[in-house]
């Protein structure tokens, strides 16, 4: 497990992506319910704007733009990524992390496979796992199933699923998510057999 200069151990760092549509929301929110470790989700800071139903502070940081930059330009990221190439960014205040892992909280990151290497890679402790849904045509089944997205934004999702599903092979853990409850225990068995050794 990792020090700091204070000799304080920190707690297991969980990296979990994939694909919108392969369910890693769903699995990571029934993680906090129902796994028996001390998970905690870390709240990404965006420069979107926010969604019916969405809260400051509990569902995302919501900043502005020269506020993201700021903070960017400062080194208070873990990471942060531009998405889709639309001008929208993601960011991971750093301090918010250590923080809680000080603090023997496990913390878990679900970001996108760009900011996950970029975590991984200064942080090789890092329990990474990838959530796949079995098949491209399984994803986009799912995505039409939604019944939310436009037609354009359906492929765009499947353009970049297709980019992310190449970097699957670059986790420690794939967890194929054909039933929601298999995966969510499945993923809770990785963390607890890696909990002892990172």
């Amino acid at each position: 497990m990792e020090s700091d200069s204070n000799n304080t151990e920190l707690a297991p760092l969980i990296i979990i992506s994939g694909p919108s549509g392969a369910g890693k929301s769903t699995i990571v929110k029934r993680l906090l319910e129902s796994c028996e470790l001390p998970l905690e989700l870390s709240i990404s800071a965006t420069t979107r704007q926010p969604r019916p139903g969405e809260t400051d502070g509990i569902h995302y940081r919501f900043l502005t733009d020269e506020q993201f930059r700021a903070h960017r330009d400062n080194g208070d990221f873990l990471e942060y990524v531009e998405v889709f190439g639309r001008g929208t960014w993601y960011g991971t205040f750093e301090n918010d992390v250590t923080t809680s892992r000080k603090n023997g909280k496990w913390i878990i990151l679900e970001i996108d496979v760009e900011g996950a290497m970029k975590v991984a890679k200064n942080n090789p402790e890092a329990i990474t796992i990838f959530i796949h849904p079995g098949s491209l045509e399984e994803l986009e089944r799912r995505l039409r199933d939604r019944g939310t997205e436009t037609e354009e934004k359906i492929l765009r999702r499947l353009e970049v699923a297709k980019r992310e599903l190449d970097f699957a092979p670059s986790y420690k853990h794939i967890v194929i998510n054909e039933n929601l409850d298999n995966a969510v225990e499945q993923v809770c068995q990785v963390l607890k057999s890696n909990g002892g050794s990172t």
